[in-house]
């Protein structure tokens, strides 16, 4: 058979030795190319990595600083054993270090040389550092100052009312002594109104009868009773106003003060009103004690002395009025 020009002939299924290493050759270059991709990314991947831990410390420190200037703590140093917490030498003078080191209680009871020490003591801490332990003493130094005023003032009350009610003793003793009506009288306006350290003492008495000459001629020359028409000591008590009456009343001098301080009114300032009961039957009548200091006598001050020496005044009219 004849073959075509230009066409050599050729064994089927067998190639030349450097046909087949043409692939191998191929795979070759392609795993290197990957291989040198790997090791970049791999490169890549731990620079991202070394980023991130640095920024991650970075971001640590950062908040450690922050938390630093922020916080609130209390630090308490304990020395160890035979460590010593002062150093070097100290500035006192001899002779005061030793009466301080003899009688260490005269610092700790005055106060100003202890809220000095507290404070030095913070200043040594420095501005981050907060000592809880000299917030709470002061708290509790406000705390003890607030109890001593407290204290103070109830030893004052105390002293008050023990005075007020031997006071009241004294007044009443010194009024059971006259033997008759005009001496009761003028005991009265006399050495009663001294003890009681008033100014000003009258007895009102009710009455519906007109003439009161009879009654007069009994009190003689004594002007400390005053008779007045019946209603007149609840009116004056209340004020005219429809409220309760009250047995004793304390207040400053009211504007219907006239009729029962005439020319006296201009120095009285303050009265104390006690309303009696003579028994029934019988028209009541007040005993007025006016000073001239408005603050004796006022609404907030407690009447139980004043509603006893009432008491014992009702008892001794009763026998006077028999």
């Amino acid at each position: 058979a004849m073959q075509p020009m230009g066409v050599k002939p050729t064994d089927s299924g067998k190639g030349t030795r450097s046909d087949r290493r043409q692939p191998d050759r191929q795979a070759d270059s392609q795993y290197r190319q990957t291989d040198t991709q790997t090791s970049a990314t791999a490169k890549k991947i731990q620079a991202l990595q070394q980023i991130l831990l640095k920024t991650t410390q970075v971001k640590e420190q950062t908040l450690r600083k922050n938390r630093s200037k922020n916080s609130v703590t209390c630090v308490r140093v304990r020395p160890f054993k035979g460590q010593e917490v002062m150093s070097g030498k100290s500035d006192l003078d001899t002779d005061l270090r030793k009466k301080i080191l003899a009688r260490p209680n005269v610092i700790l009871d005055d106060k100003d040389l202890m809220r000095a020490l507290v404070g030095a003591k913070e200043e040594a801490m420095g501005g981050n550092i907060v000592d809880i332990r000299g917030i709470a003493m002061e708290r509790l130094e406000h705390r003890l100052d607030r109890l001593e005023d407290t204290h103070r003032s109830v030893i004052a009350a105390a002293y008050e009312n023990l005075a007020g009610t031997n006071q009241i003793h004294r007044a009443i003793l010194r009024m059971m002594d006259p033997l008759d009506f005009p001496s009761f009288l003028s005991n009265l306006d006399e050495d009663v109104r001294e003890i009681l350290r008033v100014e000003y003492v009258a007895l009102f008495l009710e009455t519906r009868k007109r003439d009161t000459r009879s009654f007069e001629s009994v009190l003689g020359a004594h002007n400390i009773v005053k008779l007045v028409p019946a209603g007149f000591v609840d009116t004056y008590l209340t004020l005219g106003r429809n409220t309760p009456v009250r047995d004793v009343i304390l207040r400053e001098i009211p504007r219907q003060s006239e009729s029962i301080y005439e020319s006296d009114l201009s120095s009285i300032k303050s009265e104390a009103l006690m309303r009696l009961k003579f028994g029934a039957g019988r028209l009541p009548g007040m005993l007025v004690l006016g000073a001239e200091d408005p603050h004796q006598f006022s609404p907030h001050q407690g009447t139980d002395l004043l509603a006893f020496f009432a008491g014992v005044f009702e008892r001794i009219m009763r026998r006077w009025l028999a």
